[in-house]
């Protein structure tokens, strides 16, 4: 077990990557597939969206449920641990929201 010497830690663990977060936003309505998230996600890599889809579903934040059919269907959604972070990225969005003026001008 990872020990964290403050909660911010804990949290930047799990959202603090350029794109973790913004594929949690993604799942936090409903499940989708890759290309849908790559899609949805301009400028990440097909290799860079599977190692954070893999990173997340071994952090138990996201599972990956495999369709039995042709061609194989695969749709990622949050666990009930990526549930619980849904407040948090809310309020990202909210004070990406009302600060993204400002942030364009610097």
């Amino acid at each position: 077990m990872k020990k964290y010497n403050c909660p911010i830690e804990a949290i930047m663990d799990v959202i603090g990557g350029k794109w973790t977060a913004l594929i949690l936003w993604h799942l936090q309505n409903q499940s989708r597939r890759t290309s849908e998230l790559k899609n949805l996600i301009p400028g990440i890599t097909q290799k860079m969206l599977v190692q954070q889809l893999k990173s997340l579903e071994k952090k138990d934040f996201i599972k990956r449920q495999v369709y039995a059919e042709v061609p194989p269907k695969v749709e990622y959604s949050l666990t009930s641990s990526g549930e619980k972070i849904k407040p948090i990225l809310q309020q990202m969005c909210s004070w990406g929201r009302e600060n993204m003026g400002e942030l364009i001008r610097e």
